[in-house]
């Protein structure tokens, strides 16, 4: 499927490109962002999802249908808009199962998608590259914290999409690029796919029901109070961290 032509915006409105956008933490940060009189760009593979956001944010949000691993969809759409805010999100759905059941093919997922779409853009931001001020925020996970057994891959490909934003940050300041990276790393977040599938998964696990699990795991924040947590993060010009772990209460920084 070719992506959607999108025209780009003119004017003094601030841009957003935020991909994964057509579900989950995407879809919230993009509701979020335009709320917020920021112009989003969603890319993502379904064009009915983004169909969806569109009916309900209007000409504020601009679909773009690709797939974000692909660098040329990456280096296209900098060049086209020069946003001022990259919001990485896109990620693959964990098979959610004992390590001893996947293949590698299975297992390295989370490399071919989440870790590669966010290495295409972050390079690409370095190097095209966005304006002085811009802010690129990756999203990790809690998982990368503390590792996830029945996710595969996952937890360390998202302690990877960490390092790639930390790595960034140390590379705009030495070329004096005025970039700003950041990294966020929410909890399993029922509601979300990915949410989703670690629940079915550890609810297996247990021998418990989805609900059961979800009561063990207390307060947890929603797909849209994660999504308003990351628009109010990456639109905040004054933080003092690098990554930041998310909960149902807020954001804590952790380095």
């Amino acid at each position: 499927m070719r992506p959607t032509e999108p025209t780009p915006t003119t004017g003094p409105t601030r841009t957003a490109i935020v991909t994964g956008a057509g579900r989950g933490f995407g879809r919230a940060t993009a509701i979020a962002l335009s709320r917020a009189g920021m112009q989003v760009v969603g890319v993502a593979r379904d064009r009915t999802d983004l169909e969806k956001v569109h009916a309900d944010l209007g000409d504020s949000f601009v679909p773009f249908v690709a797939d974000a691993t692909d660098p040329a969809v990456a280096e296209q759409l900098l060049t086209r808009y020069t946003p001022h805010l990259l919001v990485l999100n896109a990620g693959a759905v964990p098979y959610a199962r004992p390590v001893q059941e996947y293949t590698w093919e299975d297992f390295s997922l989370h490399w071919q998608v989440d870790v590669q779409h966010v290495f295409h853009w972050t390079r690409l931001a370095l190097t095209v590259p966005l304006p002085p001020g811009s802010t690129v925020l990756a999203v990790s996970s809690g998982a990368a914290l503390r590792g996830s057994p029945v996710s595969g891959g996952y937890a360390g490909a998202k302690a990877t999409v960490r390092f790639l934003a930390s790595y960034a940050a140390e590379e705009s300041q030495r070329a004096g690029l005025g970039l700003r990276f950041l990294s966020v790393l929410p909890p399993m977040t029922p509601g979300a796919r990915v949410g989703d599938a670690g629940v079915a998964g550890y609810a297996a696990r247990a021998g418990v029901t989805e609900a059961e699990f979800v009561q063990r795991l207390g307060p947890v924040p929603t797909p849209d109070q994660i999504g308003r947590t990351i628009a109010d993060l990456a639109l905040e010009p004054d933080l003092t961290h690098g990554s930041y772990q998310l909960t149902a209460s807020g954001s804590v920084g952790l380095d």
